[in-house]
């Protein structure tokens, strides 16, 4: 099953091309707002399903081209973020020790919404390309074995960086949870769509040029061995986020006028667009290409505001 929200946060299943409007079977799920209601039907999904899928197979669905998609999951109680979580294709000899952070929920937005990137001097600001985890349960202190009977669905994920930011050894808060640096959608897909998370191919294309094209089989520390981790520290909620990571080597610079494309495989595309009104501008050689030239770090800025002298 695919949910979604869509116009003025209607809650609707994706049937074909057309999305189905479901609020008159959930509805009287008690809740508190959009967020709050696809978080407590999550929570409530294998009471709801069998009355859902009637109304989908009986519903007269509207196409989703005409519609405005919201983010699927709007007010999560956590984002929680895997980092250097890939084995970049082999060049690691070792995974990094398991690590995450936590994301803002409110960086939230949609398809079609747009990722803004802030007046600091960041170094430069990247999107990573990822398959997020949608927990369906409450989680604490859950083994590896039972970690995947926690897990709702999936949904593409971009997690929005702004590189450089000082100080450089603390600096996941201001360099991850900015507004807007979490794009998620277009709609979220149930686990049982998925065969197998651990064989997707993740792409992301920046205006149209494939940046990104890596299988989530590269992952250091797996699905299940996260999931493990991240509830040993703290209960994770139904409709709660946790995004895997990515491989770094396809990351190039977002800036101003951007259109970027994600498709984790059998989640739909999700596309958002990227405002600076500072019109900053780097190159846009990924960090393979310039490791490939002999280069190190991050391509600097070239023009704008916090650009150095050359």
């Amino acid at each position: 099953m695919k949910l979604m929200y869509f116009n003025d946060f209607r809650l609707g299943v994706l049937k074909g091309d057309q999305v189905v409007d479901i609020m008159s079977v959930v509805r009287n799920i008690p809740h508190t707002g959009a967020g709050d209601l696809i978080n407590q039907l999550i929570a409530h999904f294998p009471d709801m399903r069998a009355r859902i899928d009637r109304a989908v197979a009986t519903g007269k669905g509207v196409p989703v081209t005409q519609v405005k998609i919201r983010p699927p999951l709007p007010k999560p109680v956590n984002v929680e973020c895997m980092a250097v979580n890939y084995m970049e294709n082999g060049t690691r000899k070792a995974p990094a020790p398991i690590n995450a952070f936590h994301k803002s929920p409110s960086c939230i937005i949609g398809h079609g919404d747009t990722m803004v990137l802030p007046d600091i001097p960041a170094t430069i600001f990247e999107g990573e390309a990822e398959l997020a985890v949608v927990i369906g349960k409450k989680a604490a202190n859950v083994p590896a074995a039972r970690a995947m009977d926690h897990v709702f669905g999936y949904v593409n994920f971009i997690d929005g960086s702004a590189r450089g930011v000082i100080p450089e050894n603390n600096s996941f808060y201001q360099m991850k949870s900015r507004a807007t640096f979490a794009p998620i959608g277009p709609y979220l897909v149930t686990a049982d769509e998925v065969k197998d998370p651990m064989k997707l191919q993740v792409r992301l294309w920046v205006n149209g040029t494939l940046k990104q094209d890596f299988n989530t089989d590269d992952m250091a520390h797996n699905i299940a061995r996260s999931i493990e981790w991240m509830t040993s520290i703290h209960e994770l909620e139904p409709g709660d986020i946790l995004a895997t990571g990515t491989n770094h080597r396809g990351l190039s610079a977002f800036q101003d006028g951007d259109k970027v494309e994600l498709e984790c495989e059998g989640m739909g595309r999700l596309t958002i667009s990227v405002r600076d009104d500072l019109k900053r501008t780097w190159a846009r050689e990924t960090r393979l290409e310039r490791e490939q030239k002999g280069l190190t770090g991050t391509t600097p800025q070239l023009t704008g505001k916090y650009a150095k002298p050359a």
